[in-house]
C-alpha cells in the first residue's frame, strides 16, 4: 500500500485568498492563447493597427483590414456571405458594416471560453455546458465585455447543476438517463440564461462600473503606482492571482477594447522588479543566493517565471521595499508616457511583454521597455544598498537561510514547482559541504510498500497531476515518458491532468507532496506517489524499474 507523508491542513485568510486566486487563474490561464489571438488580430486589423486605415507604418491592407477588423462598408467592398450589422458614421448616417473578428471575439468568444472553463472546474463537461448557456444571457444583457460576469456566473451555474443532479441521483429509471440529463441541463441552462439577462447582467454591469471608476480615480490623481504597495508583497506570498486575474485582466481587456492598450496588464507582469532584485543578489549577495542568481535571471526575465525570485525576497525581507519602489516606478513611467499592452502578457517574460506591446506602435514598445528598465534600476539600487549594508552579517549567517527561503516560497505557494526545484539544486550545489543535494527531498514512505502493490496492480496508465494540469505536471510527464521510452518499455501511457479532472482511471498518480491528499480524494482507486520536484525526482527511476519488472514477469 502506498503511503505519503502527512500533510497539514492549511488555513487562514492567506490560504483562502491564495486558493481563490488559483481558482481565478484556473479559468484565465488555459484560455490565454485565445486572448493572445484576439490581441494579435486587434493589433493588426483595427484602423490604428499595423494593417489598418490609420496604420502608423502606412501598411494599409485594404479591404482585408476593414473586413477582419470590422466596420468596412459591405455595399462598397462586396465580400459575400460575411456577417454585417448596422453601423453608424460620424455624421449619424448608417450603413451595413462588416462585423469582423475583433468585437465578436471580445464580446462572445473570450467570456464564453472563461465560463466553460470555470464550469468544467466545478462540474466537468456538463457544468461547462450549462455555464456557457447561462453566461450567454449575461453577455447579451449588457453592452460591455462581460469577463467579470463569466468568472462568477460560469462557476455558479455549474455548481447549481451539480446540486440539481444530486436531487435525483440514483432515482432515474434505467433507459431514461440520457433523456433526463439532457433535458434537465437544457432547461436549467435556459432558466439561468434568462435570469442572467434580467438580473445578473445589470448587477455585473454595476460592479464593472464601480471597479472601472476606482481605476479611473487612481489614474486621474496619479495614484496608480500606489497599487505596487499591494501587488509586490502579494506576489511574493502568491496572493497576486486574485488581484491580477480577478480585477486587472477583466478591466484591462475592457480598457484595451476602448483605447487599444491597457496599463493594467503591466502592473503585475512587469519583469523589471524581479530582474533588479536578482541583479542585486548577483553583485552584492553571498553564498548560495549569489551563485544561483545569474541562472535565475534567465528563467525570470526570458522565461517569465517570476516565482524564481521570490525566495531571494524572502531570504532578505527588506528587499520587498525595493520591489515596491521598483514596481511603482515602472507603473509611473507607463502612466506618464502612456505605455501599455494590447493583451495580457503571460508568462511575464520580456518576450511576451514585447509581443503584447508591439500593437501600440514603436513608441509604445520603447515606453514599455523604459518602464522595465526603470523598474529594474530602482529595484537594483535599493536592493544593493540593503544587501551591502548587511553583507558581512549575512556572510557569517549564510548556510541554510536561502534553502529555508526556498522552502518558505514553496509553502506560500502551497506546492513545489520545477523552477523552485531547479533553484534548490543550484543552491545545494554551492553549500559549504561541497556536496550536491538532490532537489527531491525524501518524502517519508512515498514509495514505501509500492513494490508489494506492483505485483497486484498493473501500471499501464500513469498520470501526473497538479493544480492547473498545464505547467509543472506536463514537464514531469515528459521526463518520465522519456525515461520509459529509453528503457524500451511499450504499452504504458504517461499523461498530465489537473487534479480536479482525475476520473479514477489512472493506475498511478504522481503529485507534488502538498497535493497528494487532494489527488487521493479525487482518485481513491489509484496508487499515489508524492515527489517534491517534478523535473528530477529519483522516484522516477524506481517507477521505471517497477514497470520494467511487471512487463518482464508477464
Amino acid at each position: 500500500m502506498t503511503t505519503t507523508s502527512p500533510t497539514k491542513k492549511p488555513g487562514g485568510a492567506r490560504i483562502a485568498v491564495q486558493r481563490f486566486g488559483t481558482f481565478l487563474s484556473g479559468m484565465i490561464m488555459p484560455n490565454i492563447a485565445a486572448f493572445i489571438a484576439w490581441g494579435f488580430i486587434t493589433m493588426l486589423f483595427i484602423p490604428a493597427g499595423f494593417f489598418g486605415a490609420n496604420s502608423p507604418f502606412g501598411w494599409h491592407w485594404a479591404p482585408v483590414a476593414e473586413i477582419i477588423g470590422g466596420g468596412g462598408d459591405a455595399a462598397t467592398i462586396g465580400w459575400p456571405g460575411a456577417a454585417t450589422a448596422l453601423t453608424a458614421n460620424a455624421d449619424g448616417t448608417t450603413y451595413q458594416g462588416y462585423v469582423g473578428l475583433v468585437s465578436v471575439m471580445i464580446t462572445y468568444l473570450l467570456p464564453l471560453l472563461i465560463a466553460n472553463t470555470g464550469g468544467r472546474i466545478v462540474y466537468g463537461a456538463r457544468g461547462g455546458v450549462v455555464a456557457t448557456i447561462a453566461v450567454m444571457g449575461v453577455i447579451v444583457g449588457t453592452n460591455i465585455p462581460m469577463f467579470l460576469g463569466a468568472m462568477i456566473m460560469g462557476p455558479l451555474a455549474a455548481w447549481i447543476t451539480k446540486q440539481m443532479d444530486k436531487l435525483w441521483d440514483g432515482k432515474i429509471r434505467p433507459g431514461f438517463e440520457m433523456l433526463v440529463n439532457n433535458f434537465s441541463a437544457g432547461i436549467l441552462g435556459m432558466i439561468l440564461a434568462i435570469v442572467g439577462f434580467f438580473a445578473f447582467g445589470p448587477v455585473f454591469l454595476g460592479i464593472s462600473a464601480v471597479l472601472g471608476s476606482i481605476v479611473a480615480f487612481l489614474v486621474q490623481f496619479n495614484l496608480l503606482p500606489v497599487l505596487s504597495i499591494i501587488v509586490e508583497p502579494a506576489k511574493v506570498l502568491f496572493l497576486n492571482n486574485a488581484i491580477n486575474h480577478g480585477v486587472f485582466t477583466p478591466l484591462g481587456i475592457e480598457q484595451a477594447a476602448d483605447t487599444g492598450k491597457s496599463i493594467l496588464f503591466l502592473i503585475e507582469a512587469n519583469p523589471g522588479p524581479g530582474l533588479g532584485l536578482l541583479l542585486a543578489f548577483t553583485f552584492f549577495g553571498v553564498g548560495a543566493a549569489k551563485a544561483s542568481a545569474p541562472g535565475a535571471i534567465v528563467i525570470q526575465f526570458l522565461g517569465g517565471i517570476h516565482e524564481i525570485y521570490f525566495p531571494y525576497a524572502l531570504a532578505k525581507p527588506m528587499t520587498i521595499l525595493a520591489l515596491i519602489a521598483g514596481g511603482a516606478s515602472g507603473v509611473a513611467v507607463n502612466m506618464i508616457f502612456g505605455g501599455g499592452l494590447v493583451f495580457p502578457a503571460a508568462p511575464g517574460s520580456i518576450i511576451a511583454v514585447t509581443a503584447a506591446a508591439a500593437g501600440g506602435g514603436v513608441a509604445n514598445v520603447l515606453v514599455v521597455y523604459l518602464s522595465v528598465i526603470v523598474a529594474a534600476v530602482v529595484t537594483f539600487l535599493i536592493s544593493g544598498i540593503i544587501l551591502r549594508a548587511s553583507r558581512k552579517r549575512d556572510a557569517e549567517a549564510e548556510g541554510d537561510s536561502f534553502a529555508a527561503a526556498i522552502d518558505q516560497t514553496a509553502a506560500n505557494k502551497g506546492k513545489e514547482s520545477s523552477a523552485l526545484g531547479a533553484l534548490r539544486t543550484r543552491a545545494a550545489g554551492t553549500t559549504g559541504s561541497g556536496t550536491t543535494e538532490t532537489a527531491d527531498r525524501d518524502v517519508d514512505g512515498a514509495l514505501g510498500g509500492l513494490g508489494g502493490a506492483v505485483a497486484t496492480k498493473q501500471l499501464n496508465n500513469i498520470v501526473f497531476a497538479c493544480d492547473a494540469g498545464m505547467g509543472s505536471s506536463a514537464m514531469g510527464a515528459s521526463v518520465l515518458r522519456n525515461k520509459i521510452k529509453k528503457a524500451g518499455i511499450d504499452g504504458v501511457t504517461v499523461t498530465n491532468q489537473a487534479i480536479a479532472n482525475l476520473d479514477g482511471s489512472a493506475d498511478l498518480v504522481i503529485t507534488q507532496n502538498q497535493l497528494t491528499d487532494r489527488a487521493k480524494a479525487q482518485s481513491p482507486g489509484s496508487m499515489h506517489v508524492s515527489v517534491d520536484n517534478f523535473m528530477n525526482s529519483p522516484r522516477y527511476d524506481e517507477v521505471v524499474e517497477m514497470v520494467r519488472a511487471q512487463h518482464e514477469s508477464k
